[in-house]
């Protein structure tokens, strides 16, 4: 069996995840304290207590993301797992890329926490609010949804963000031509066109200024060769070197995240099964919906770490 492990982007996140993992498991307490200190606050007393809209703020849910992710990590390490010996690639729905990173050894918990609170500051900052957002369209192909960005974007941004597989699509840019693409995706029969809460135009040219800071910042953060290879969300590839994982990642903040093409990779090359590692389940219901071939597990809660020990043994 090979497996993979896949990490959490934005969307997953909830008050009170990873509170279980801290009061069952000292290692997972220690990653909350160290991210914490890192950021010189206390966002573990946000995840835990809310209020929910200060968690769900862009620069706080990235790094609390991360922190749940490599927590439950963490937990299996303790207890004998060892990462390069029972996973074959590594994988992260956007910033949960950063967390894969950290996993394997890229970046060191601090600096991954302090390069995300980096990247959701410039993310937030870089288009100004109510100029940008974002749709899901579900129920058209690729296709049909790149045709009704490039008719409806006219001289602006809208291209597609995020390939989540089952026939979801979400495409980005200016509001304008957001909201006229999701008409006419339903006029072209889309099952649903919705716009999304969403604070930014992620994943769209709009983003180019949060890229330029993270090449700034990733190019001044210490980077290790990955303990194991990174299937990178812009490329479908994987990735053993630290100085192309850097240049994908400012690649990604303007990129569309490729999931979909990711968990089909995952099944063509011999992965068997997938595990998502942090807050949620929305990888797993999305890597089902692409290939019910793969098995899937989530690690985010101490019931999960024991199960998965049992697993991987």
């Amino acid at each position: 069996m090979s497996i993979a492990f896949t990490f959490p982007g934005q969307g997953s996140q909830s008050v009170g995840m990873g509170k279980e993992l801290a009061e069952a498991f000292p290692e997972a307490r220690a990653v909350f304290e160290e991210v914490d200190e890192a950021l010189g606050e206390k966002l573990s007393k946000t995840m835990w207590e809310g209020p929910e809209e200060t968690l769900t703020l862009t620069a706080n849910a990235q790094p609390a993301l991360m922190a749940v992710s490599i927590a439950a990590l963490r937990s299996l390490e303790a207890r004998g797992f060892v990462l390069q010996d029972k996973v074959a690639y590594v994988a992260g729905h956007s910033l949960g890329e950063y967390s894969a990173l950290c996993a394997a050894g890229v970046f060191s918990l601090a600096d991954t926490a302090r390069l995300l609170r980096i990247r959701g500051n410039a993310m937030q900052v870089a288009v100004p609010p109510g100029e940008g957002a974002m749709a899901a369209i579900i129920g058209l192909d690729q296709d049909q949804v790149e045709a009704a960005c490039a008719e409806a974007a006219r001289g602006t941004v809208c291209q597609i963000a995020n390939d989540n597989g089952g026939g979801q699509l979400v495409i980005s840019g200016a509001k304008p031509a957001v909201e006229h693409a999701a008409r006419i995706c339903t006029g072209k029969g889309a099952k649903r066109a919705m716009m999304l809460p969403v604070s930014a135009p992620f994943h769209s040219a709009l983003m180019a200024p949060a890229a330029e800071a993270m090449r700034e910042a990733l190019a001044a953060a210490q980077k290790n060769a990955p303990s194991v290879p990174l299937v990178a969300n812009v490329t479908v590839e994987p990735i053993a070197d630290s100085d192309e994982i850097a240049a994908r990642l400012v690649e990604q903040v303007t990129g569309r995240v490729r999931w979909r093409e990711t968990v089909e990779w995952f099944a063509a090359n011999g992965v068997t099964a997938l595990y998502e590692v942090g807050a949620g389940k929305v990888l797993c219901g999305l890597a089902r919906r692409i290939n019910r071939d793969l098995a899937t597990a989530a690690v985010g809660t101490p019931s999960d770490v024991d199960a998965a020990l049992a697993a991987l043994g």
